[in-house]
């Protein structure tokens, strides 16, 4: 972390570099990647054509490259809502507009195994960061471009995978219905898969929500893809599907690339299966 800082309100240096992240200008691609764990990162740009490690602080590791001639740029965010907030918003400082979660998830649905991967067209608001930006009513909902890329993605890929909403919460323990230390638990943990399931949730994870609340209210595009490690209606446990969910945010940022050449090919704002 070099040089002197603007100002409290706005904690950058002169030539822009991000205070948590220390990325500048130029140095990201408009479509990152972001895994919650810092080592991902490593394993999302092992895929690539060329990368360099861009940055390295605290949890945040930053690199940039190209995929299949795609720009790319990969930035972990750690767990949960308020890294994420963090990294949206400094990457945004610099240029970023497209955000694509890669991570791993615990399912709600007993015919969901481990190994599949979610794709999550919108969230339930368990989380706190994204009520700092804006009153709970507001819906986390994903792009429907970056949903499309996922899911053409998967679908080349030859993986099994799902859509549907996922819970976002702070809480990996309580706040996800597990006992905390002792034993410990409250009635509405007791309770909360139920009522999720009851809701048609499809899965518990901690940053998609906060992720697709800043993209809507400043017009980002987002989106998030977990492989399944957990399956709580048969309290299944395993690592499984990292490969797998790397490969399709990988392919997700190129078909997201190609489908913004057909629009602007076709003069189109949005894209649609007619321009293909």
């Amino acid at each position: 972390m070099n040089g002197k800082r603007v100002s409290a309100k706005r904690p950058e240096t002169q030539d822009r570099e991000q205070y948590h992240l220390e990325v500048k200008e130029g140095e990201v691609a408009e479509t990152v990647i972001i895994p919650g764990d810092p080592q991902r990162v490593d394993r999302i740009s092992s895929e690539w054509d060329d990368f360099k490690k861009v940055a390295e602080h605290r949890q945040f590791v930053t690199h940039t490259g190209t995929f299949k001639g795609a720009p790319i740029s990969a930035c972990s965010t750690g767990i949960g809502g308020p890294g994420t907030a963090i990294v949206i918003e400094e990457l945004a400082n610099v240029g970023a507009r497209n955000f694509i979660r890669v991570g791993s998830t615990a399912t709600l649905k007993e015919d969901i195994e481990i190994g599949d991967l979610i794709i999550s067209t919108g969230g339930v608001r368990l989380d706190g960061t994204s009520k700092q930006y804006v009153r709970p009513e507001y819906p986390a909902s994903a792009s429907y471009e970056v949903i499309l890329a996922l899911v053409e993605a998967a679908d080349s890929l030859g993986v099994n995978y799902h859509l549907g909403i996922s819970a976002s919460t702070d809480s990996f323990y309580l706040g996800q219905s597990r006992p905390g230390y002792g034993g410990y638990t409250q009635s509405f943990s007791d309770t909360l898969i139920q009522d999720m399931q009851k809701a048609n949730v499809v899965n518990f994870e901690m940053e998609a929500a906060t992720l697709f609340t800043l993209g809507n209210i400043f017009g980002f595009r987002t989106g998030a893809v977990c492989a399944v490690y957990a399956n709580r209606v048969r309290d299944e446990f395993e690592v499984k599907g990292e490969s797998d969910v790397i490969k399709c945010g990988n392919e997700a940022v190129k078909i997201l690339h190609d489908m913004d050449k057909e629009k602007e090919d076709k003069g189109k704002k949005y894209w649609m299966p007619s321009l293909r």
